[in-house]
């Protein structure tokens, strides 16, 4: 099969049985679940149904710096939703999220529960929820770190359904789309670049949750984790996101939350599921043997 001479029907029907990629097993064009399967419930007040995704990741540094800030009551319990084997179609997790995407969280401090689902609402729910953590309490302040949360949300899909699909995981190359989504990479990399030439961090001189939002994506992407594409992108030219990057990576609590629901990599590096903030002990045990 090529990039050429595709011609679309009228209308669009779902061939189950058509090319094959690694999603194929999970994607298809209905929501709601697939099959019953309860959520499990810890102790703590929070608890986590996720990945470690970028989009996981940005909710598990965000716990972890509220901890490393002394709020107790943001402790949490992390359960393992495996994608790749359909977890996010059982019935417990789309109560909990009916867009069947990681992360979802479950506040149990409130009466009801209170359920967010969304990456970008949970950082926002969180920050509220301690008393504007990680938010810049001038307006204008604040209004910044809002546009470069919703920048995150609206570029990402063209780094990761876009640049990342075509690039890594289709199941044949087709250079017209390539080109099309590392174009708007390149661009979105140079964004950052030139906002990071001229501050700290994403929204200014403080760390927020725009830096939360944004890092596991374009920060893995700018070392040369993300879609094994740092050659092919030149990520080294991005000299200022790199800086930061490299920054945020330092941080003990950024260290720690990516980690969480991690199941590939070194395995000093994979907690799949995180219930205690010993267990970061017991990794670290087990790694020095």
């Amino acid at each position: 099969m090529s990039d050429q001479g595709y011609t679309p029907p009228k209308v669009w029907t779902w061939n189950q049985d058509g090319t094959k990629n690694r999603f194929s097993n999970i994607n298809r064009p209905i929501a709601g679940a697939t099959h019953d399967k309860e959520l499990s419930v810890g102790k703590h007040p929070f608890q986590l149904y996720s990945l470690a995704t970028p989009n996981g990741v940005k909710v598990t540094v965000m716990l972890e710096e509220l901890l490393e800030l002394g709020h107790k009551g943001a402790e949490y319990d992390a359960w393992l939703v495996n994608i790749g084997e359909g977890n996010q179609f059982g019935s417990g997790f789309v109560a909990v999220n009916p867009n069947s995407k990681i992360p979802a969280l479950m506040d149990h401090s409130t009466t009801p529960p209170t359920r967010i689902f969304e990456s970008g609402a949970i950082l926002l729910y969180l920050s509220e929820k301690f008393g504007g953590a990680f938010m810049p309490k001038d307006l204008s302040k604040r209004a910044e770190v809002y546009s470069w949360l919703m920048w995150q949300m609206g570029s990402a899909p063209y780094l990761g359904g876009g640049f990342g699909h075509f690039y890594a995981y289709a199941p044949f190359k087709i250079e017209y789309a390539i080109d099309r989504f590392a174009m708007e990479v390149k661009r979105q990399l140079d964004v950052l670049d030139r906002q990071l030439a001229e501050n700290e961090y994403i929204a200014g001189d403080e760390y927020t949750v725009a830096d939360m939002a944004i890092w596991p994506w374009y920060g893995a992407l700018a070392k040369g984790v993300l879609y094994e594409a740092a050659e092919f992108l030149s990520v080294h030219e991005y000299r200022n996101v790199n800086r930061w990057a490299d920054q945020l990576a330092e941080r003990p609590a950024v260290k720690r939350g990516r980690m969480v629901n991690r199941v590939w990599g070194e395995p000093a590096t994979q907690l799949p599921e995180r219930h205690d903030a010993s267990d970061f002990d017991r990794i670290a045990k087990k790694a020095d043997g």
